[in-house]
């Protein structure tokens, strides 16, 4: 029997209605998180649009603009599964420059982005500010480890399954598998998004999966 698939823009409006319900006054932090694999660019990019065509204010960031420099790295080997996993994002720079200010409304600025891939290096800050009405949404992996609990006012993790290896496992889906057994991301998101298929997001509650 054929399962039933959801239309995305159904899926997107009611995701968008159930968070702008408990969080359309005000700020609030929204979290796409996901593996590595799972889409959250994409998916993080489609609820922005669905909030703003209910009319409300909206940010996004991706948490890969927020890694560190290679020279910032403990380790400046081969990256392994580990050495990604914790030390390739610096969440000290994120919480001060974009989750901090973002919170504090007024005229406080925030940074979208603070590192440039191509080079490697700081990304010279672009200040942004907003209303006292906003969403932030801030898309990636590892959104849900324990220290970065306690920044969102909702998160959502996106369900794929993993990739098959084919002529070994990337750093990145080691420290996914690592991610999923030390955090159990599942269990802390608020929603999860059955993804598998990105144009038939699919809404699956963690007693019934």
């Amino acid at each position: 029997m054929a399962r039933w698939a959801p239309e995305k823009k159904d899926q997107l409006e009611a995701l968008a209605g159930e968070i702008l319900h408990h969080y359309g006054s005000g700020r609030a932090i929204v979290a796409i998180d996901g593996s590595s694999t799972a889409g959250t660019a994409e998916f993080a990019a489609a609820l922005a649009d669905a909030m703003r065509d209910a009319g409300h204010k909206v940010f996004v960031a991706s948490i890969r603009d927020f890694r560190k420099t290679h020279a910032r790295r403990e380790s400046q080997s081969a990256e392994t599964a580990e050495s990604f996993y914790r030390d390739a994002f610096d969440y000290s720079v994120l919480t001060r420059v974009l989750i901090d200010p973002f919170r504090a409304s007024g005229s406080t600025g925030f940074v979208l982005a603070a590192y440039d891939e191509k080079r490697d290096a700081p990304l010279p800050p672009k200040w942004m500010t907003a209303g006292k009405d906003a969403i932030l949404i801030v898309e990636g992996v590892f959104l849900n480890r324990r220290e970065l609990a306690g920044l969102w006012n909702y998160s959502v993790w996106l369900d794929v399954p993993r990739p098959e290896d084919e002529g070994g496992e990337s750093a990145e889906q080691g420290a996914d598998a690592l991610y999923l057994e030390e955090a159990n991301p599942r269990a802390a998101a608020v929603a999860i998004i059955d993804n598998r298929d990105v144009d038939h997001p699919r809404r699956v509650f963690a007693d019934a999966c």
